[in-house]
């Protein structure tokens, strides 16, 4: 994870933890990432493509040849925008839409689709390559008259849901912030290998939300642990 300069640390501490602070991780994340995508690209369930920190996705995306976005009808829904397109992503998908964009982006709108895997297989089918999602590992439930909050995901879900979509992940990024949201961020790819050494190295998650219900006196416990063991390791070396 790149290292906070100071004045954006204090910045993010002071973000609500419950909502924002997630969503201000991911847009950094993507910041990162969305620069080594070309061709077209399309932010599904995009609303009006705003980022929440005043800017606007298709931004991020600097190489783009072409960015669309898509939006169900009903609330923050389609709105008649310039390259907006109507899309239901729980129906049968248009064949002009089919493999159409190079590259797919959704960010946290899965967990409000009950139908999700009929949704994750629509997002796949849209992609002629890569597929970028944003979802929530970790967050209070949010609902409003017009949607429901039904799902969280974890690495391995979406690492499976990929697969039986045809696609492999080649980057994922979970929020590292404790007593806060945690969301995840995952990039798939039809041709996983043309991606190496192109996107900003990262290591798998192995265990997301790990400082769950891991209290200081915990922490300080494993430490005497760990300490206590290396004491002992030196000890043996010594008595060798």
């Amino acid at each position: 994870m790149p290292v906070c300069p100071e004045g954006a640390c204090r910045s993010l501490m002071s973000t609500d933890r419950r909502f924002r602070l997630a969503r201000v991780w991911s847009n950094r994340e993507l910041r990162r990432i969305a620069p080594c995508f070309h061709g077209s690209v399309v932010n599904v369930s995009a609303w009006d493509d705003r980022d929440k920190e005043g800017g606007h996705y298709r931004d991020y995306f600097a190489h783009a040849s072409s960015y669309f976005c898509t939006n169900y009808p009903g609330y923050r829904g389609f709105q008649g925008m310039p390259n907006e397109q109507p899309l239901d992503l729980t129906g049968d998908l248009p064949a002009t839409l089919r493999r159409r964009y190079d590259v797919v982006f959704n960010h946290t709108t899965l967990e409000h689709i009950f139908d999700v895997r009929r949704a994750f297989a629509n997002l796949c089918d849209l992609s002629k390559d890569v597929v970028i999602v944003v979802v929530p590992f970790a967050q209070v439930q949010h609902d409003a008259e017009d949607w429901k909050d039904y799902w969280r995901f974890t690495p391995a879900c979406l690492r499976k849901l990929y697969e039986d979509n045809g696609l492999s992940v080649i980057y994922e990024a979970d929020s590292p912030f404790r007593k806060s949201a945690i969301y995840l961020l995952s990039v798939a790819a039809r041709e996983p290998n043309q991606w190496t050494g192109l996107l900003p190295p990262c290591r798998p998650i192995t265990t997301a939300g790990s400082w769950i219900g891991y209290t200081l006196t915990a922490f300080m416990q494993d430490g005497l642990r760990k300490v206590a063991k290396s004491v002992r390791g030196v000890r043996g070396r010594e008595g060798q």
